[in-house]
């Protein structure tokens, strides 16, 4: 029986490693997100041409939903090489507690989407005309929890649909729906600094909480999800 309580840091951090290492040498998840991420722009850039204050109002949604649905892409990948090479049922017999699998995968999955938009944001901000009107420094804690928000949740519902024989499809009509909250506050908070006409001390205290309820719901039923049949 494995132990419930603790995440032991050398289990995580051997997990994340092992991650991390594998997609510096494939860079399938990086690869797939930034092609996803460069048509949106692309796409969107042909489709429309809107002046500055246009650019300023819509950026924010723009931006957000592009990152969701490329962050699916790396998400669908997050747990299939486990399967492929029955990593997980050794850890199920592991005395290893499955809280430390799940937040080195949840943290990997930061670090792909993290680079993306590092990647990205410049992109954006060319294509678009972008300038902040309210404080720009804002962005980065709306950034970190809002990539943090989506990765928790992708990362559980990932584990959820891997053995179902859809998995690709399976896993964005779980996140999604969970997501609307998390997505609302990243867009009107990214919207409220660009325009700098709103404040966005309520999105961003929204999605902290958004973040700690799914963060402890998450590492509460992982265990459950990896011992299922």
């Amino acid at each position: 029986m494995r132990p419930s309580s603790g995440v032991p840091s050398n289990v995580t951090g051997a997990t994340l490693a092992k991650d991390l290492r594998l997609e510096w040498r494939s860079k399938d998840a990086i690869n797939s997100m930034l092609f996803f991420s460069l048509l949106v722009v692309v796409v969107f850039s042909f489709s429309f041409d809107p002046n500055a204050e246009e650019s300023r109002q819509i950026a924010g949604g723009l931006v957000w939903v592009a990152f969701l649905f490329a962050a699916v892409v790396a998400l669908n990948q997050t747990w299939a090489r486990e399967l492929r090479n029955q990593v997980l049922d050794a850890f199920r017999v592991s005395p290893a507690p499955a809280n430390s699998l799940f937040l080195a995968k949840a943290l990997g999955n930061f670090i792909f989407v993290a680079v993306l938009e590092i990647l990205m944001t410049p992109l954006f901000i060319m294509f678009y005309k972008l300038r902040a009107l309210g404080p720009a420094w804002q962005l980065i804690p709306v950034a970190v929890l809002g990539t943090w928000a989506l990765v928790v949740n992708g990362t559980f519902f990932a584990a959820m649909s891997l053995r179902t024989r859809s998995r690709e499809i399976m896993l964005p009509l779980l996140l999604f729906p969970v997501s609307i909250p998390a997505l609302l506050a990243m867009v009107n908070a990214t919207t409220a600094i660009l325009t700098g006409e709103l404040s966005t001390k309520f999105w961003i205290v929204l999605l902290t909480t958004y973040d700690v309820v799914f963060t402890i719901a998450c590492l509460m039923l992982f265990e459950l999800v990896l011992n299922a049949e």
